[in-house]
């Protein structure tokens, strides 16, 4: 414990590091200040009233809870970094398919800062539509028989308003989330779903603090939720940085007086290659059949066919869970090209022992990656469900939601990933890091 508070010291020694911290710190503030800023036209006395909270098993709970509560407030970020996230995915999934979007993905830095720009001009119209979508909705909140629009401000007005405040408070965080990488520490862009994602957390510990109060709760139960809590969080700590590594040789090579190549390198492939997005397609495809079926209230047969498709339903778990190990594999085929890799160690003269180079190395490497993308999927699944079966256990909804699913997943991630570019710059100024004698190693 004392190591940990001395490595904290240091980052404060660090004047470079201090800086970094403090403006990550401010921006992040800047980003939850937003979520509270309520749009113009909007009757702040009547939203209040509303308290139309959206359910975090709902399509809407899910989005506010990745905006920090902003949909619920109908604040100016209320679309978060959501729209920019969108357009990541759409362009990186072009690349699979147009050669345009190949080409830049292999052009090194010139083809990122292209596809960057893409990506900023194509969150502008993804945001606009949501914009859009999101003034629809605000439009039929009611309190009784009174909107919570102010009777002022005429429909066309308040939709105008709202799709330009909206967008420009998606482009703004944007902005916000390049700066905090550039002039920060960590990625800014993940940063902000993580701070909106934790900003819930103290609320879900309040809920079970209440049901404890009202004697609803024993505290032995809770006390054992909260460890079952830790083990989950280390389990998915585990297989985050867990990766197979597989050596690679150089053979040497005499340029003028100097020998390069004869070491032995490795490729370290991820168990869990594909992060969460196989969670995120895999959910977006589940609330289709909900959002189909709320369009026929009146129809029994419909509304039981509904209840299948419930998140807390053992049927909606598992097509979920199959789902989510279907875009493992695919969304992994994306990410990662043995016939790429194999081709540039061609060119580097590196060679995996024991491996003719060419198609059988990459034939080598796609057979191990589909060996480890298995667990990994799996494990993925199970993460993904989780929180069905522990709110079935008794726990609140909105701490359920942190003992699995795409909520755990970032945080962990982002949060490893933050650590490990602070543990960088202590090393780098031969500090102590925090994760110096950790136990958490790449699993071979």
């Amino acid at each position: 414990m004392s190591g940990f508070v001395e490595n904290f010291r240091n980052i404060f020694k660090i004047e470079e590091l201090r800086t970094r911290i403090l403006f990550t710190l401010a921006l992040l503030m800047v980003v939850r200040i937003g979520a509270h800023i309520t749009l113009p036209g909007i009757n702040t006395t009547l939203l209040s009233q509303a308290s139309q909270m959206p359910a975090s098993d709902t399509l809407f709970g899910l989005y506010d809870m990745f905006v920090g509560g902003a949909f619920s407030n109908a604040a100016v970020f209320a679309l978060g970094i959501m729209p920019y996230i969108s357009a990541s995915i759409i362009i990186q999934l072009l690349g699979a398919v147009f050669p345009y979007f190949q080409k830049l993905q292999k052009e090194g830095e010139e083809g990122r800062k292209k596809i960057e720009q893409l990506t900023r001009v194509g969150t502008v119209p993804i945001a606009a539509l949501q914009a859009w979508g999101v003034s629809v909705q605000l439009a039929s909140r009611r309190v009784g028989e009174l909107s919570i629009i102010s009777p002022e401000i005429s429909p066309f007005i308040f939709t105008i308003s709202t799709v330009v405040f909206l967008t420009a408070g998606t482009v703004f965080m944007m902005w916000l989330g390049e700066q905090i990488t550039e002039r920060g520490i960590g990625n800014g862009i993940s940063l902000i779903i993580f701070i909106n994602i934790i900003n819930m957390f103290p609320f879900a510990l309040l809920d079970e603090y209440q049901m404890i109060a009202s004697g609803v709760r024993n505290i032995l139960i809770e006390i054992i939720y909260i460890a079952l809590l830790v083990l989950i969080i280390a389990g998915v700590i585990a297989v985050t940085v867990a990766t197979r590594r597989i050596p690679v040789q150089y053979a040497k090579r005499v340029v003028g007086r100097k020998v390069f190549g004869g070491v032995t390198q490795y490729i370290p492939m991820k168990v869990n290659q594909a992060g969460v997005m196989p969670i995120i397609f895999a959910q977006s495809i589940m609330f289709v059949p909900n959002t189909f079926l709320t369009f026929f209230p009146n129809s029994e047969f419909m509304q039981s066919i509904a209840g299948y498709f419930d998140m807390t339903s053992y049927v909606y778990s598992f097509f979920f869970a199959l789902l989510i190990i279907f875009f493992t594999y695919f969304y992994t085929a994306i990410a990662f090209n043995p016939k790429d890799v194999s081709d540039n160690m061609k060119r580097q003269g590196g060679f995996i022992p024991g491996v003719r180079p060419g198609k059988p190395t990459s034939d080598y490497i796609d057979n191990i990656l589909t060996k480890i993308t298995l667990p990994g999927s799996i494990f993925l699944a199970l993460v993904a469900i989780l929180p069905t079966f522990i709110m079935k256990l008794g726990v609140t909804t909105g701490l359920a939601s942190f003992f699995g699913g795409t909520s755990l997943l970032i945080i962990v991630g982002v949060a490893l990933d933050t650590l490990q570019q602070i543990e960088s710059h202590l090393l780098m100024r031969h500090y102590d890091g925090f994760m110096k004698g950790s136990k958490i190693k790449s699993r071979r």
